[in-house]
């Protein structure tokens, strides 16, 4: 069997411990980073074939298995990267939000779901892991919020025909908070300016790997810093499509086909203005 390591899955009132109280009320988190909730409703064997097509099919398996409606920060999550022997792709549970290697408290990685790609080779947290452990982080959708008058609306962004795609990442291993027991392995998910269609919803979007790239990308005896960065551009306009979905989504907890229900937006009009709150702050500070 693929060996998963235990999940990371964090659950209930630990779902984003250490985000700060504007990013996470009451059950309720609307992202402001990018990307900061996606999906993996794929099948096991579309995934399989994608991602690790030399693993035996009863062999394969996933820390969770999908569908996932609603992955959010300080979950467990599926990634690929390079195995520790360099001759083969493996899965492995990650938490979601970086935790460098140097770092003394697990809420940091609340702060670092996402990595720029204009500074990921310059910034501390990330320059080590950008130069020798990438990832990549199978999704089938991810999830923006655009800013309208009197609320914001979730939008599930996705491919035409609702297929799998590679979000491109950078990974860690901390022994530190770990005190003696399993390493804790983390990743961020890397972002760049988006395109023209995704950007009518937020202004940055993950990067996408090409599986062409897949060997390059998580080869870590490829070090060459503008070759690298030449795979951080946004994906073809055409690549995305964008579809309102239900505010369902807004709340950590639901993992449930709600969370990407189509709806009509001028059946279901923003809710009544409300008194003006203070800026939500954002999660990720690059």
């Amino acid at each position: 069997m693929l060996n998963w390591p235990a999940g990371l899955i964090s659950a209930g009132a630990d779902l984003h411990k250490g985000c700060k109280p504007r990013q996470y009320r009451a059950g309720r988190f609307e992202s402001e980073s990018m990307c900061g909730r996606f999906t993996l409703r794929a099948s096991l064997a579309d995934l399989r074939q994608m991602f690790l097509p030399d693993v035996d099919p009863q062999d394969f398996t996933l820390p969770t298995d999908p569908p996932r409606y609603n992955i959010a920060p300080t979950q467990s999550v599926a990634v690929i990267r390079q195995s520790n022997a360099g001759d083969r792709r493996e899965g492995t549970a990650m938490r979601w939000g970086l935790v460098p290697s140097w770092a003394d408290d697990l809420t940091v990685g609340a702060r670092m779901i996402n990595a720029r790609c204009e500074t990921i080779d310059e910034k501390r947290s990330f320059r080590n892991a950008f130069q020798q452990q990438r990832c990549l982080i199978p999704a089938d959708g991810y999830f923006e919020w655009q800013k309208r008058a009197a609320a914001k609306q979730p939008y599930l962004i996705h491919r035409p025909d609702n297929g799998v795609f590679a979000m491109a990442g950078v990974w860690e291993s901390n022994s530190k908070i770990a005190n003696g027991s399993e390493p804790i392995l983390s990743f961020s998910v890397i972002t760049t300016p988006a395109n023209q269609v995704t950007g009518k919803i937020h202004d940055r979007m993950p990067v996408i790997i090409d599986p062409s790239d897949f060997d390059r990308w998580l080869d870590p005896n490829h070090r060459d810093t503008p070759s690298l960065k030449k795979q951080l551009a946004a994906a073809p306009s055409d690549f995305f499509v964008t579809t309102p979905v239900s505010r369902h989504v807004n709340h950590v907890r639901n993992d449930d086909p709600e969370c990407v229900r189509p709806i009509d937006l001028k059946a279901f009009p923003p809710p009544a203005t409300r008194r003006p709150q203070a800026t939500q702050t954002t999660m990720f500070d690059d």
